[in-house]
């Protein structure tokens, strides 16, 4: 089978790459913990959900892949003692994220509450706490202490924050995706095929 991709999917890949850092930018320090409130993870909800899962999926692993080789994009540092450090288990999970939300709303149709609460639920889970499955063990890690405090210091305040993200995102969704489907937005229909 033939792999292509598309020059308007790439495109629309670095975009919502330059998205992520721009956000990364956009956070509140609480002082009592080294995870800041940011809307990063708004983003990528957005990035898998608008681009699908292929696309999604590229567009932030490039992000995480080219800060981990030094340039400065997330929060204006890079290299591998920002993805070791604290926050690394959160960063780490963010191309995942994007790929999971992009299957699940392959399987979301039409505009009612019922696809609205479907793709928050998607959001919710794949663009909130599946974030939390690496980033609290890895936060209790690097910071020294036990899984219920990294819960308490990188989790618990989050999760209102995360719930109102997931609304908002799916708000913005279900009218974008039903004008602008990945198909159109990636232009599946006019490929390029890269083993030629």
């Amino acid at each position: 089978m033939k792999k292509s991709l598309t020059m308007r999917g790439l495109a629309f890949s670095a975009l919502f790459g330059a998205l992520l850092v721009v956000s990364s930018y956009l956070n509140i320090h609480l002082g009592f913990t080294p995870i800041p409130i940011s809307l990063e993870n708004l983003v990528v909800m957005l990035t898998g959900a608008i681009l699908g899962p292929l696309y999604g999926f590229c567009s932030v692993a490039l992000v995480v892949v080219l800060t981990a080789l030094g340039i400065p994009l997330l929060h204006g540092s890079g290299g591998f003692a920002l993805l070791l450090g604290p926050t690394g288990g959160f960063v780490w999970a963010y191309p995942f994220a994007a790929l999971l939300i992009g299957l699940l709303l392959k399987r979301v149709k039409g505009r009612g509450v019922v696809a609205f609460v479907l793709t928050f639920l998607a959001l919710e889970l794949c663009g909130s706490l599946l974030l939390y499955v690496s980033g609290v063990p890895w936060l209790a890690h690097k910071a020294g202490i036990s899984l219920q405090k990294a819960m308490a210091l990188g989790c618990y305040p989050y999760l209102p924050g995360d719930a109102v993200k997931a609304v908002l995102a799916a708000v913005i969704l279900v009218p974008v995706r039903q004008m602008f489907p990945v198909s159109r937005i990636t232009g599946v229909k006019r490929m390029i095929d890269l083993t030629e």
